[in-house]
């Protein structure tokens, strides 16, 4: 299975999932802590976290799948939203909790 295989399967297999540098519980960068403090704020307590310090290739992969350079990414029911600057964005104008609902 190849690396874009089984990003696909994780996009498509949970309804909220962040790729990021470290854990939900121990973000290992001011950014995935954001996002992670963004979700939480919107009220998900439950998303899948997929830690890509730990995986090189997903690490990579990620940045290819979604054609976006940095980490952390969003995805929501399978669909690509953003990093941390487009999640505070879209925290702040009331979107992402709709799109969260």
């Amino acid at each position: 299975m190849s690396v874009h295989d089984i990003i696909d399967q994780q996009v498509k297999g949970h309804p909220v999932v962040l790729y990021m540098k470290g854990s939900p519980d121990f973000p290992q960068c001011g950014f995935s802590a954001n996002a992670v403090k963004i979700l939480k704020a919107c009220g998900v307590t439950d998303f899948y976290g997929v830690d890509v310090l730990q995986n090189p290739d997903i690490r990579q992969g990620i940045k290819e799948y979604a054609n976006w350079p940095t980490i952390p990414q969003l995805y929501i029911k399978g669909e690509f939203v953003g990093g941390s600057d487009i999640m505070t964005e879209l925290y702040q104008n009331g979107e992402l909790k709709q799109m969260l609902a």
